[in-house]
């Protein structure tokens, strides 16, 4: 079932699962049930939030974000899509000609009745639902499996208006904005996660990927997901697949040289 939550405040000092909480009062899925994805605000995924101990601040959102909100039970009421797919719920036909005979239908008609009754039961069912969610203490996420019919609930992230709270922004930003002054196009580098190998291509602003300074790498290898093109825009060149554009914060400039391929084969 999909639904949106216009704006709900989340500090980056939360944990995951303190978010997770605070989603679960809005929304009813569980914590124990909810899985988080990060987008930034042109439907691209940032991160998925795997780990409740982790701050949301590891993962650099920025205003504007959302959070998608994945039910991972497959018992819940959205589960199915019954509450959405109507192709699911058996109806009751009948040609245009035999209803004209019929001069209309009452609310005591026992298709009518029969009618009410299904949206009666359905209101019902959801209201047992929300009250049992809202009962439950929240709990560690447990692993299980999720189920296609997911819910969809977006939640723009704001970061939380405080001295505190303003002040950790500016010292966020300070430090990617220092990171970027580190940066010079044809240094080697390495990118995390997963550290990628590569060298520094591009350095600066790129719009259409959202504010702040942006860092082109060429990877050693085909890790990346373009040739330097992103929209249209040309940051860079190099090889298909050996592109990758990231945050400053995610690459560190040194002595990286390019690995030997046949090394892990030496014994």
């Amino acid at each position: 079932m999909a639904s949106s939550l216009q704006k709900i405040e989340v500090d980056e000092s939360l944990t995951v699962e303190a978010v997770k909480d605070k989603l679960w009062r809005k929304c009813g899925t569980s914590v124990d049930s909810m899985h988080l994805e990060l987008y930034d605000e042109v439907r691209n995924k940032i991160a998925d939030l795997a780990d409740n101990s982790k701050l949301l601040g590891f993962y650099s959102p920025l205003d504007g974000f959302r959070l998608h909100v994945i039910d991972l039970d497959p018992a819940s009421v959205t589960s199915g899509g019954w509450l959405e797919d109507t192709s699911l719920v058996e109806k009751y036909e009948i040609s245009e000609e035999d209803y004209n005979k019929r001069g209309g239908m009452s609310l005591y008609h026992p298709t009518m009745k029969t009618f009410l009754f299904v949206l009666l039961l359905i209101a019902d069912t959801f209201r047992k639902y929300r009250e049992k969610m809202t009962s439950q203490v929240p709990s560690t996420v447990e692993a299980k499996t999720p189920d296609t019919n997911t819910e969809d609930l977006c939640a723009n992230i704001k970061p939380a208006e405080s001295k505190w709270k303003g002040n950790v922004w500016r010292m966020y930003h300070r430090k990617r904005s220092n990171k970027k002054k580190d940066m010079e196009v044809g240094s080697r580098c390495e990118v995390e996660p997963g550290g990628k190998r590569g060298v520094v291509k591009f350095v600066g602003q790129a719009e259409p990927l959202g504010p702040g300074f942006w860092v082109g790498v060429q990877y050693d290898e085909p890790l990346g997901k373009h040739d330097g093109m992103v929209k249209g825009v040309r940051y860079f060149q190099c090889p298909p697949s050996h592109g990758g554009i990231v945050r400053p914060d995610k690459v560190k400039v040194g002595d990286y040289p390019e690995r030997d391929p046949f090394e892990k084969d030496e014994i």
